[in-house]
């Protein structure tokens, strides 16, 4: 399995108490560090690669203002530090460049350890602690650059992907699936919006549910539409905040039920990709809860091992 990361992650700083902060990273860091993975070094992406999502006015706001010190609140939950601008874009470039290795032959699947997060990155609108769509880039890439036709996002993030899908509510190479807790921030991702082309899955769960109520979902409704659509490539938004010790949440979901629930994406991959999936961070707020899951996620996706 690939493994692309950087330590400009570590360079974005949160305010103190801030929920996203730089121990996430650490903490990926450290639970995956006894294994034999394939290393890579995350590199920024491509202007050509953002702009497929977002346009150059965006991309130049953010530039302007990237604080040279200290920090700016963009909005009330997402904030920039002097490191912040280097860490996304190579949390974007992470995400492109595993694209690319896994097109290309040189392993099945990658998780792309970064930080910030991106499922909330609209086109034009950072939010929700992101500021550029990192799987929504990585998405447009494999299909404009490799020339795929279907590519599936799973989003399994407590929080519902709204910048993924505004990102990709007019493609209708891609499916998009979001399964989040409702009622919750930021309020949208209704079973009613299904983008341009029918092509966007909202699933909603309710608050203090688990994993009977996760798992019946899944296999009644999200793996017969991704066996349906048979993607050339899955792509994962792999939030770890619908655990039950997470705090910015109420669903109750374990380590196993991250275990799973990529079990059963790996298998949609097998039967349909080549076994080709992109796994990149979102979110997952308690550190031990975070690096627990992380760590049976990877295992998942290195084939149980």
């Amino acid at each position: 399995m690939l493994l692309f990361t950087h330590e400009a992650g570590l360079g974005h700083v949160m305010p103190q108490g801030h929920p996203e902060q730089v121990a996430r990273l650490s903490r990926v860091h450290d639970v995956l560090a006894d294994l034999t993975l394939d290393r890579r070094s995350a590199e920024p992406a491509s202007p050509d690669a953002v702009m497929r999502c977002h346009p150059q006015t965006y991309l130049d706001a953010l530039e302007r203002a990237a604080p040279l010190r200290g920090l700016v609140a963009l909005d009330a939950d997402t904030h920039m530090s002097p490191g912040t601008l280097d860490a996304a874009w190579r949390g974007a470039g992470a995400a492109v460049q595993a694209v690319d290795a896994v097109l290309g032959g040189a392993d099945a699947t990658a998780f792309c350890a970064m930080r910030p997060p991106g499922h909330h990155a609209e086109t034009a609108k950072p939010m929700g602690f992101c500021l550029l769509g990192n799987v929504a880039i990585a998405a447009k890439h494999a299909m404009d650059a490799h020339g795929l036709a279907r590519v599936a996002v799973v989003d399994f993030d407590v929080h519902h992907g709204n910048g993924t899908q505004d990102l990709l509510w007019d493609e209708d190479r891609a499916l998009f699936v979001s399964t989040h807790q409702s009622p919750l921030w930021p309020g949208t991702g209704m079973p009613g919006e299904d983008g341009a082309h029918g092509q966007v899955m909202n699933r909603t769960l309710d608050p203090n549910s688990g994993t009977r109520e996760m798992r019946a979902l899944y296999e009644r409704e999200v793996l017969p539409r991704l066996d349906a659509f048979a993607p050339e490539l899955v792509i994962v938004s792999a939030g770890f905040d619908a655990h039950v010790d997470d705090p910015l949440a109420n669903l109750r979901w374990t380590d196993d039920d991250f275990a799973w629930i990529t079990d059963r994406l790996v298998e949609v991959a097998r039967d349909h990709a080549d076994g080709r999936v992109v796994s990149c961070l979102e979110g997952g707020y308690d550190l031990a809860a975070l690096g627990r899951s992380v760590r049976r996620h990877v295992d998942s996706l290195r084939g149980g091992a």
